[in-house]
């Protein structure tokens, strides 16, 4: 099933899709998803992202089986990134090079601690698109990434988040202005999401509509403003967003 959020003349409303409707719902992480009787038709909605996590977590040296040799790791990324389906990805002016990153994104269903090889996915609420944008040129400047992830859009999610698939081994295409710059699958990272969560729930809680980004595996290709950039993942959705010029940035206080 496709679970949504978008925009109605009311403000922000989760729903599932039904046939060729999206029929709202009271409560996308339900056990039993109870529908209201609104709905809209499919093609006359504006999505929102699909979810409002608290917590932004993606997964580093998970860009390929050679990241196996490393011990996997994750780096946070500040919730108000996120942005939607059309949204734009701000670069701020001085920020230097920046790559966008096609992955894999997963939404947690329910509260998740210490999980146990095997039961992860029935944690998992769904997959969707996500584009870990990343400002390249601010990694050396800042070990703790916080420069380099949290930009203003640099956490693209949506449209919609697809219930039913398998997170083994699905294609990942990128392309920037309509151009195909790289082409992967989910099988070609390091740690598959089930060792994922297996790690993260071990240091760290997660809730309902926490994001993980699973990795880039062989997924990134560097952008300037006014380009568009499409990341397609087959059996889920294509998230599209075109990359805009942001303010300067503001000289930084010297010793």
């Amino acid at each position: 099933m496709r679970l949504a959020r978008i925009q109605s003349d009311a403000g922000p409303v989760p729903v599932a899709q039904r046939d060729d409707r999206w029929e709202v719902v009271r409560d996308l992480f339900a056990a039993e998803l109870e529908f209201t009787g609104e709905s809209f038709p499919v093609g006359q909605v504006t999505f929102l992202p699909p979810v409002e996590p608290r917590v932004v977590l993606g997964m580093a040296h998970n860009s390929g089986r050679a990241d196996r040799a490393l011990p996997p790791q994750a780096f946070f990324k500040s919730p108000h990134t996120v942005v939607g389906d059309g949204d734009a990805v701000i670069l701020d002016d001085g920020v230097g090079p920046v790559s966008i990153e096609g992955e894999l994104a997963l939404v947690i269903g329910r509260r998740s601690r210490h999980l146990a090889p095997g039961e992860t996915s029935a944690f998992v609420l769904g997959y969707t698109v996500g584009n870990d944008v990343t400002a390249v040129g601010q990694i050396p400047l800042d070990d703790r990434l916080v420069q380099a992830k949290s930009g203003e859009g640099f956490t693209p999610l949506g449209p919609w988040i697809e219930t039913d698939v398998d997170p083994a081994s699905l294609g990942i295409t990128v392309l920037v202005n309509d151009v195909v710059v790289a082409r992967s699958s989910s099988e070609a990272l390091a740690w598959n999401v089930d060792e994922q969560l297996v790690y993260l729930t071990s240091h760290l809680e997660l809730g309902p509509g926490d994001v993980v980004l699973t990795g880039a595996p062989g997924t990134a290709a560097p952008v300037d403003p006014g380009d568009s950039v499409e990341i397609r993942i087959d059996g889920i959705a294509a998230l599209r967003n075109p990359v805009r010029t942001g303010p300067a940035r503001a000289p930084l206080p010297t010793p």
